[in-house]
């Protein structure tokens, strides 16, 4: 029986991120994403507020890069990756577990939500190589080789737009 392993989430960075670089030689990065959702109490009225904190962890070259560059606490993103939960025993040898969301080869998507006054770009930066990309952060395109193929790149933003939608 074959599965699904995505997880598709909206959140801002709560620390800058961390690089670390591996025995292979190629970086990853980490930092945490909060989410968050609002309702009002029914018996109070009041507004209350509930934050979920995701470990976010990055595989992918081209993706590293972009966070590297444009991404700081308070950034506002949209992640898809897959769920990962590994195993390992903390210096005391109880057993401990950690669930990340991970975005490596082509299986991770980034999106910079921040307006491009806020942190110097916006687009969406999908999975695969950055090195694929005719343009470039400043035109909000479509980076890394092709997880969204409808995705405009380049300086063509509006030129697919039809004026005759059908709804």
């Amino acid at each position: 029986m074959a599965g699904v392993n995505k997880v598709i989430l909206v959140g801002r960075l709560g620390k800058d991120p961390e690089f670390t670089t591996m025995g292979n030689g190629k970086e990853l990065a980490k930092f945490p994403l909060a989410t968050s959702e609002t309702w009002k109490d029914r018996n109070t009225g009041e507004r209350q507020e509930k934050t979920e904190w995701h470990n976010i962890v990055i595989f992918n070259d081209g993706l590293v890069n972009v966070v590297k560059n444009y991404v700081k606490k308070g950034s506002q993103l949209y992640i898809e990756g897959q769920l990962q939960t590994r195993k390992w025993e903390g210096q005391d040898g109880v057993e401990r577990y950690n669930t990340d969301i991970i975005l490596s080869g082509f299986n991770g998507t980034l999106v910079m939500l921040d307006s491009r006054n806020a942190n110097g770009g916006g687009g969406n930066f999908g999975g695969g190589s950055s090195s694929s990309s005719s343009s470039s952060n400043q035109s909000g395109g479509n980076f890394g080789g092709g997880s969204d193929p409808f995705a405009p790149s380049g300086n063509d933003i509006g030129a697919d737009l039809d004026d005759e939608i059908p709804f």
